[in-house]
Parts: C-alpha cells; structure tokens; sequence
C-alpha cells in the first residue's frame, strides 16, 4: 500500500482558541514575501503590517506579534487577507516557522514573546 503524506493543516497548529474569534486578527502581509502557515510573524510599527519575524530588525518586526493561520504569497503586492492567531490559544510547537537563519535563544525569545501575548506553544500536542 503507498504511503501518503498530507500537508499540515490548522487542526495540526491550532490546538486551543477562544470562542466568537476573539483570538484572531485579520492583517495586512507585508510585500515581499511568502509565508507558510504556522510562521510566526512580527509588525511593522510604523505601517501596522505583518512580516516574517526578524529578531534583527528594529522596526518593530523583531517582536513576534502572531502566528500566520493560513499560507499567505504577498511576493508581489501586500495582502489584506492575512490571518494571524494574535491572543488566548494554544499552537504546536514542531508547526511553527522560524526564519532558518534564527538562533536558539532568539527562538526562545519568541516563544516567550507569543507566550506575552497568551498564545501557549505545546511540544508533541
């Protein structure tokens, strides 16, 4: 019998919101990028806009402000349909996206940083 593999979803990221969508955030990607689901994103102070998080920029991305809950190509042109987990969830842990680049204690960071904001990164949920 082969064998099939199913790309992650949001049932393998989300395993905890809160009710009416009082977790969720609708937000603007920024140009430039695509994102996967599950990466976890900072904001962009002076624009309001979303990007891959990036522990050495100083504006305002270095901070994660969410986790992306749907695959997002803005390669071309910002979207406005963005949709981040922002507050009170539960995520796991082996689903987030990290820039490759990033170090161990800056991950860390970051999960302390979701942590902030009440979002719970689970290992093994």
């Amino acid at each position: 019998m082969p064998v099939m593999n199913e790309a992650l979803n949001l049932g393998d990221l989300l395993k905890y919101e809160a009710p009416n969508l009082y977790s969720r955030d609708r937000v603007t990607v920024a140009a430039g990028q695509v994102l996967a689901l599950g990466a976890v994103v900072g904001m962009i102070t002076a624009t309001g806009r979303v990007k891959e998080l990036d522990p050495s920029a100083t504006d305002g991305s270095q901070f994660a402000a969410g986790v992306l809950l749907q695959a997002c190509d803005a390669h071309l042109a910002d979207r406005d349909d963005g949709l981040i987990v922002a507050r009170h969830a539960i995520v796991t842990e082996h689903v987030l996206v990290f820039p490759v680049e990033i170090a161990g204690a800056e991950k860390q960071a970051a999960i302390q940083q979701l942590k902030n904001l009440g979002i719970l990164v689970r290992k093994g949920v």
